[in-house]
């Protein structure tokens, strides 16, 4: 199974497209807040794409939730937007509710900037933004669980 991960969109779409495009074979996309709209606009026009979503800080009036723990091949997947967590300071108020919730993997956005690593038991993935990075270039995460193994990491668009 393959997961394509964004966050904080914010309003733009070129870039989501194309990703859309260039990820055809992913078998879902999980946006991480901050422009779940964006998927809206999108999700008739790129009908091979299946998408997740939670809220972010700015998706106002949204009905999504602010996380979900998912299973996807059998493995725990939490994920947040961060803002309730205070990631800009810090990842370990977060990093403690995934393990809370016997999370594999954790994913979460708010800060546009990408970031990855392993940490006591859990893949973290935060896959910055698609449309407005803080530093370097758009990324995105790429999740693969293949007979029960995860690889994870980050992409450039």
């Amino acid at each position: 199974m393959r997961i394509i991960v964004v966050a904080d969109t914010h309003a733009r779409t070129a870039n989501l497209k194309k990703l859309c495009l260039k990820q055809r074979d992913a078998d879902v996309f999980i946006h991480l807040g901050d422009g779940i709209d964006d998927i809206d606009r999108i999700r008739e026009q790129y009908t091979n794409c299946s998408f997740i979503t939670i809220r972010g800080n700015v998706d106002f009036g949204s009905k999504e939730p602010k996380e979900k723990l998912l299973v996807l091949e059998e493995k725990r997947i939490f994920m947040t937007h961060g803002h309730k967590y205070g990631v800009k300071t810090s990842y370990d108020a977060l990093l403690n509710k995934a393990k809370e919730q016997s999370a594999d993997i954790l994913l979460f956005g708010h800060t546009h900037a990408a970031f990855y690593t392993y940490a006591d038991g859990v893949y973290i993935l935060n896959p910055g933004s698609l449309e407005l990075p803080q530093r370097d270039a758009p990324r995105f995460g790429i999740i693969d669980i293949i007979d029960g193994s995860i690889t994870a990491y980050l992409a450039e668009l």
